[in-house]
């Protein structure tokens, strides 16, 4: 993918979290441009084989680990990863994330669930005071009757729009999921995750709270701010 390094701020967050990675680790991979930049870099990092294994959050994040050497292994319910490194669509002083605008929410926080510990990579621009704030909440739910579900989100957010492809078809996740996206509303987000998430139709929603440990952005003269649990 052409353009990965282009942004100072996604290339000076990616240097960082790739000295965070180390030979011989099992790591899990998210999806999304900071993640395939951060493959890419993980390349160059080590003249022979690193040894490296990772688990992977989408299937476009898989193909491209495999074609730079590492090795794609599945969570098999005993396997605990080293470090997981993933990128965020919006991050909170208190290190809350809104994930799945690359619709991958459902995977990557499986992935970072059987982590030990999560460092997240993203432009400083991502940072906000409110979750909600630049980005919606993405929500992913089953095809059958996708719309009996908005309906019954739409009883807890103010919008809750279908997302489409640029030819105008549903988004449909690697889980073979619609996607949902939703403004945030005025209130306390534990409870709002653990509304949307008890919504009948609902498989999980972008709300990734008290999951990360450090968070790396990202800015445009190459420095890097350091938010840590």
């Amino acid at each position: 993918m052409t353009g990965i390094f282009d942004d100072p701020a996604r290339a000076a967050a990616v240097a960082v979290a790739r000295t965070r990675v180390q030979a011989g680790m099992t790591i899990g991979l998210g999806s999304g441009r900071a993640v395939f930049a951060l493959v890419d870099a993980l390349a160059s990092k080590w003249r022979g084989p690193s040894g490296l294994r990772a688990v992977t959050a989408s299937e476009a994040t898989a193909t491209r680990a495999r074609a730079v050497g590492i090795e794609v292994v599945e969570l098999d319910g005993e396997l605990t990863l080293d470090l997981m490194i993933d990128g965020a669509d919006e991050v909170d002083r208190g290190l809350g994330l809104i994930k799945g605008g690359g619709s991958a929410l459902l995977r990557e926080k499986l992935v970072m669930a059987a982590a030990r510990r999560v460092v997240i990579v993203a432009e400083a621009a991502k940072f906000v005071e409110r979750l909600g704030t630049i980005h919606p909440l993405p929500v992913e739910v089953v095809r059958f009757a996708w719309a009996a579900t908005r309906r019954r989100l739409l009883g807890l957010v103010p919008s809750a729009v279908l997302r489409v492809g640029a030819d105008g078809a549903p988004v449909v996740t690697d889980e073979g999921h619609y996607l949902i996206d939703c403004a945030v509303p005025d209130g306390d987000l534990v409870a709002l995750g653990a509304a949307v998430k008890a919504t009948l139709g609902v498989v999980d929603h972008g709300l990734f709270l008290g999951m990360a440990d450090e968070v790396l952005l990202g800015r445009e003269d190459g420095s890097v701010r350091v938010l840590r649990r």
